[in-house]
């Protein structure tokens, strides 16, 4: 939708399209185009006088989520500019990726060349583009001349490297370079016995589908498994290193509360992993999507579980890195098992590892810091499912990962605890997730916890539970 340009920049009326539930992000949107429109015309920039100019700015912000428009920062309009002319060149093909750099703040030298991403956001089109705006630090020199060239010359490489190389780590972390033109290659003792023979493979219905793959329901010499398959039209490095790393820790654990692993396929194109089926399928489907809610003996249950697989982790020097309700998976009788080991890692031999991995909303924040982290960042997460688990409810649902992420770093920012919460399992949440990792518990006091709780309960509980194994089949909401 055009406006006319006759109007006045500060007292335009317009009506918005969107329908009442996001009129008001509408109205929001409209805002930030007037002040940005009005800040570039104001800085006489030579493409602001162009004719058509409102316009295209106009069909720019249109294109893009409203959302987009919140997070323009009015006094850097220009930066506006930028947004456009990178996705105007990512229309040819042979532009893509299309990308500018510019200088945000100064840094100090570093004693090594790297780049630490602050912030990240991500806007799709509506036309099937993607606008990625990264903040940086790392970087030493001013000149941002060198880095665009350098990250031209990144590019440059990855789109001449074959599409399906990839990096794997061995038993002493070293990397082992392979090809998955024949075969990826996966670290074994000569011992295991798990590569898959797809021909013993029987696809049933697909259970989820997701960007680098899909989850089927199947069988496996008549065992019930799950099948993750990989695309192979989405291999890339990044998706092959990590289904080289998960393939690597699956087949080294063993435990009642962790998903098991049955097998893979490492033979391109046949790509997949299999293992137990979890027949009830995600914690997070059942609070989120089923709309279901745990009496407190069954969360009691339920978080043991998580306890046991964890310490369990712990104790094989494993750190998930990705422990949320949507990957802890429940079989049949009800047993919850820890699964998805995609970025999980074996713990290295300094106790801490860096890198931002995970979940922005059960993050711990050394993790989004980039500061170094160990177990004890799962243990965080644990804290962050536990609230889950005791308030049905998304944690930071009225904000975006990113501003939660942003809240629990620099403001301490956690969920709010309903009032009906049991008041040794809000203790035990506070603790979990303490901004000094050193003052969380370990797995196995968190577990001791859940014990003597569960204990007090069965004493004392006389409560009616007429749902099936615990589950009720319609959420109890607390007082928020």
């Amino acid at each position: 939708m055009a406006i006319d340009d006759n109007e006045s920049c500060g007292s335009r009326a317009m009506e918005p399209s969107a329908s009442p539930k996001h009129s008001r992000l509408q109205r929001q949107k409209v805002q930030v185009f007037n002040e940005v429109l009005s800040r570039l015309q104001d800085l006489n920039l030579e493409e602001a006088d162009l004719p058509g100019f409102e316009d295209q700015l106009w069909l720019h912000f249109n294109r893009l989520p409203a959302r987009y428009a919140l997070d323009v920062n009015v006094e850097r309009a220009e930066d506006v500019l930028v947004h456009r002319r990178l996705l105007q060149l990512a229309e040819d093909l042979e532009n893509r990726p299309a990308f500018d750099v510019r200088l945000v703040q100064l840094t100090s030298i570093v004693s090594e060349i790297g780049l630490n991403i602050e912030e990240a956001h991500v806007f799709s089109t509506v036309d099937g583009f993607s606008l990625d705006v990264f903040v940086v630090d790392g970087w030493q020199y001013e000149e941002t001349g060198l880095l665009k060239g350098e990250l031209q010359k990144g590019i440059m490489r990855s789109k001449e490297q074959p599409q399906h190389s990839l990096a794997a780590m061995n038993e002493q972390g070293q990397t082992v370079s392979g090809s998955v033109s024949s075969c990826v290659k996966i670290p074994t003792d000569g011992t295991d016995d798990w590569e898959i023979d797809v021909c013993l493979l029987k696809y049933e219905n697909k259970v989820a589908s997701g960007s680098s793959g899909d989850l089927y329901k199947g069988t496996y010499c008549s065992q019930e498994v799950a099948i993750k398959v990989l695309k192979p039209e989405q291999l890339n490095m990044d998706i092959l290193k990590e289904f080289s790393q998960e393939v690597f820790i699956m087949r080294k654990i063993r435990h009642k509360n962790v998903v098991q692993f049955i097998g893979a396929c490492t033979q391109a194109p046949n790509l997949c992993i299999v293992t137990e089926y979890m027949s009830r399928g995600s914690i997070h489907n059942f609070l989120h999507k089923q709309k279901g809610a745990f009496k407190l003996p069954t969360l009691l249950k339920v978080a043991a579980d998580v306890s046991k697989g964890m310490n369990y982790l712990y104790q094989n020097n494993i750190i998930h890195r990705d422990l949320k309700t949507a990957n802890l998976l429940m079989d049949e009788h009800g047993v919850v098992k820890v699964g998805d080991f995609g970025v999980a890692r074996v713990q290295a031999q300094t106790g801490v590892m860096t890198a931002e991995t995970g979940t922005y909303r059960w993050m711990a924040p050394e993790v989004i810091e980039h500061r170094p982290y160990d177990h004890k960042a799962d243990v965080f997460s644990f804290g962050i499912v536990l609230w889950e688990l005791l308030s049905g409810e998304i944690p930071y649902a009225h904000l975006t990962p990113l501003q939660a992420a942003v809240g629990v770093v620099q403001q301490g920012l956690r969920p709010r605890i309903p009032e009906h919460a049991h008041p040794k399992l809000v203790e035990l949440l506070e603790k979990c997730w303490q901004q000094d990792p050193t003052q969380r518990p370990d797995f196995s006091e968190i577990l001791d916890i859940l014990k003597r709780l569960t204990k007090e309960k069965q004493a004392g509980y006389d409560g009616e539970d007429k749902s099936i194994d615990g589950f009720s089949p319609a959420r109890k909401k607390g007082h928020h």
